[in-house]
């Protein structure tokens, strides 16, 4: 091996800042060398009399930061996986002396034709399971913008969100005590900090974007919380990790909880690092759903297009556009905080097991659709909004975006027919709402919403009408951040507003109160004298 190799790779050292043994503290942490050698690695820690060896054919070897790397060395089980239990954390001086120090393992690993694993950053010839599947242009932006602190203070400026995780993490010290944690999609790293505060043994802090950056000093900037939080560049799908985690943590939801397709990187996560008997913080999502009733609304999307009605433009006529633009304003998801009373039907919801579900669950979401209209009305489309659960040992706690609920920065979720429907109180409303996942990021929206026939002999009957529309949930139209005022028709005063906390989560139709719809603010003349311009 020594002649393989030659005299240039023997006695190489690099002077470390700090060596710390993974089942140590880090106040166990001292100077040390590391030392290349025929045979591989060795790492002397000043504190300790004997130093460590690493075969470098079957150890892992990857970097943790900009100055700090993992050093794991494979355990001896005849018979069993490969266990990577016993290793140490060493810190360099500078990038420059990481980078070298990285260099020198590759070539050495090179020269003696080993297989070995690339240190994270270090981009390969193939693509990873993200890259597969996500446009590269998404995913910078997508990375672009959560590596801003700004975005992230909009997310911890939201206190329903950060105050729950914060209650939900504190109420159930009981599964963070001593157990290690991997935080997935980290920020800021501010959920690393709470899973330290309750205690946990160690917390992996995995983040791709350059907020891993910010995470680094705002953990450093809490000495006693960060001696147990290693901050990791990169994405769970391709970084390594020195041991199983116990719980994940993670804040994976967008839009309509699915959309950027995170929770695709939080069940690999799972799958990746998760102990079989783990938690998972959140462990459960729903996608709650109700038909809606918003003359507002329709008028406010339909009189978008009204521009491209123009016949004399600077001499230039704009009709033949009109129809295009007008469907395109209506495959725009709207978001915004909107009153519950506007649903004209008890909802109904549909669950996804994070704990459970594969990851290709989460390409296509077919949900069939079944409602009772409340009252007769002119439905204007699906009202959407989702609620994660919580299910620690101690407490069980859910995050809801419910409308009437305090307002979160995920808001509710509209998709808006362009062809409304007509129903009665008692009809029945049926439909299909399909959720196909694209390569930027998000999902293409397929809504059909069907009024049966009602009344005696109903049963004999079919569908009398149908309206379908097909959304981006990638383009949102961002409407307004508080519910709307809405004058209250004279029966509507004792209405309640929707509740969606305590509903065992086994059922997929809500026990609810009617929720009856307010007076039509616009008469339906004015909108039928529209649609026909249109």
């Amino acid at each position: 091996m020594e002649d393989l190799l030659g005299q240039t790779w023997k006695d190489r050292e690099f002077t470390l800042s700090s060596v710390t043994e993974l089942s140590s503290d880090a106040s166990e942490a001292s100077p040390g060398i590391a030392r290349f050698t025929s045979d591989g690695l060795q790492i002397h820690q000043q504190s300790q009399e004997i130093s460590l060896n690493f075969d470098l054919r079957t150890s892992q070897i990857f970097k943790l930061g900009p100055v700090q790397s993992v050093c794991i060395m494979e355990g001896s089980d005849v018979g069993k996986a490969a266990s990577y239990s016993t290793g140490v954390t060493i810190q360099f001086k500078n990038e420059e002396e990481c980078e070298a120090f990285h260099s020198v393992v590759q070539q050495w690993i090179k020269k003696a034709n080993v297989q070995g694993s690339l240190p994270n950053g270090t981009l390969t010839t193939s693509k990873s399971k993200f890259d597969e599947k996500i446009e590269s242009s998404s995913a910078k932006m997508y990375f672009h913008y959560y590596g801003q602190l700004l975005h992230q203070q909009n997310m911890l400026q939201d206190y329903v969100r950060t105050g729950t995780y914060y209650a939900a993490v504190i109420e159930n010290r009981a599964d963070f005590t001593g157990r290690v944690v991997v935080d997935v999609g980290a920020g800021s790293g501010i959920l690393s900090l709470f899973a330290a505060q309750a205690g946990a043994k160690h917390v992996y802090a995995v983040e791709a974007s350059e907020m891993a950056e910010y995470a680094r000093k705002l953990i450093a900037g809490n000495p006693k919380l960060a001696q147990r939080i290693t901050v990791i560049k990169g994405k769970v799908e391709d970084v390594e990790l020195p041991e199983k985690a116990d719980i994940l943590i993670s804040e994976p939801m967008g839009t309509l909880l699915v959309n950027e397709r995170m929770l695709e990187s939080y069940v690999i996560a799972r799958d990746r690092f998760l102990t079989p008997t783990g938690k998972m913080f959140p462990g459960v999502g729903r996608i709650h759903m109700a038909p809606f009733t918003d003359e507002y609304l329709f008028i406010e999307i339909a009189n978008k297009a009204l521009f491209w009605q123009q016949q004399n433009y600077y001499g230039v006529d704009l009709t033949p556009l009109h129809g295009t633009a007008f469907q395109g304003y209506f495959s725009q998801p709207v978001v915004d905080a909107f009153d519950p009373r506007l649903l004209i039907a008890p909802p109904m919801f549909h669950v996804l097991d994070f704990t459970k579900m594969k990851e290709e669950d989460l390409y296509e979401i077919d949900i069939p659709l079944r409602f009772i209209a409340s009252v007769g009305t002119r439905v204007h489309g699906l009202a959407c909004w989702f609620d994660v659960l919580f299910n620690g040992s101690t407490v069980q706690r859910w995050l809801t975006t419910a409308p009437g609920s305090p307002t979160t920065h995920w808001y509710q979720l509209r998709c808006v027919l362009s062809q409304p429907i007509y129903v009665m109180a008692g009809q029945e409303i049926t439909g299909r709402l399909h959720l196909v996942a694209h390569n930027a990021q998000s999902y293409t929206i397929h809504l059909t919403l069907s009024a049966k026939m009602w009344g005696p002999g109903a049963e004999q009957g079919g569908i009398i009408q149908t309206s379908s529309c097909k959304l981006d949930l990638k383009e949102p139209y961002y409407r307004m951040s508080q519910a709307q005022a809405y004058p209250l028709a004279q029966d509507q005063q004792s209405q309640p507003l929707v509740q969606t906390q305590d509903i065992n989560i086994q059922s997929h139709e809500l026990e609810e109160p009617e929720i009856m719809q307010q007076i039509s603010p616009n008469s339906c003349a004015q909108i039928d004298s529209l649609m026909q311009k249109i």
